[in-house]
């Protein structure tokens, strides 16, 4: 049964936390995230490849979402708010 993007995003957090406590699962789940998020209980699509990166203090990662596919004029596009994009950036 496919994951409901809440709980997939429960899940997430839970591995995230995870993370924050237990370095040697940060670790392998650098090296290994597919791998890890699956025996995490997170699924990851067939033929999806993840890099897990960690924000410093000093260098922060941004990545830019999929650009919505079909016919949007830049005004729409304008108006798009973050969709399944994690809302945790800190500038």
């Amino acid at each position: 049964m496919a994951q409901t993007d809440q709980a997939a995003w429960a899940a997430y957090g839970k591995v995230v936390a995870r993370a924050w406590r237990d370095p040697s699962f940060k670790a392998k789940l650098i090296a290994d995230p597919e791998a890890t998020l699956k025996d995490a209980g997170v699924s990851v699509p067939p033929g999806v490849k993840l890099t897990m990166v960690e924000n410093t203090d000093k260098h922060i990662h941004v990545v830019f979402p999929l650009k919505p596919t079909g016919d949007l004029s830049d005004e729409s596009l304008d108006k798009v708010v973050g969709g399944a994009a994690c809302g945790c950036m800190c500038i």
